[in-house]
């Protein structure tokens, strides 16, 4: 997959994401379903932000892999969270995943009042091409 990131600035590139991925010619897209800290059971995980960032990713790893693709594929990674004060606090791993797996992609920020379950603290959604 050829990919090109529009970055007219270079502030973003500290938090791990472009302003914008150009895909010329993409023969598949994948649009993920939000994917929070769920256990493979169906129920969510009690946990810190930390704890959930990280279920959160291993999930949305699980689903992109059953479909063919990895996190180097993804062009767009939202980001929905209750406290974006906590999401912060956590931003490392988040930077550490992203860059594990050669993922720039387009993201956005959300704060939210509430998830599907009242124990969840973010969910991220993700759109994959190759």
């Amino acid at each position: 997959m050829k990919k090109s990131l529009v970055n007219p600035w270079k502030w973003q590139d500290q938090l791990g994401y472009a302003q914008a991925v150009e895909i010329p010619h993409g023969t598949h897209t994948l649009y993920c379903a939000g994917q929070a800290a769920m256990k493979a059971d169906g129920t969510p995980l009690s946990s810190d932000m930390s704890g959930q960032i990280d279920l959160s990713f291993d999930n949305l790893e699980t689903v992109l892999s059953k479909a063919g693709y990895s996190m180097k594929n993804v062009v767009r990674l939202n980001f929905y969270t209750t406290s974006i004060e906590q999401f912060f606090a956590a931003y490392g791993q988040v930077i550490e995943r992203l860059r594990a797996s050669d993922c720039v992609a387009s993201s956005t920020l959300t704060e939210v009042n509430a998830l599907a379950f009242p124990q969840l603290q973010v969910e991220l959604e993700a759109t994959a091409v190759r």
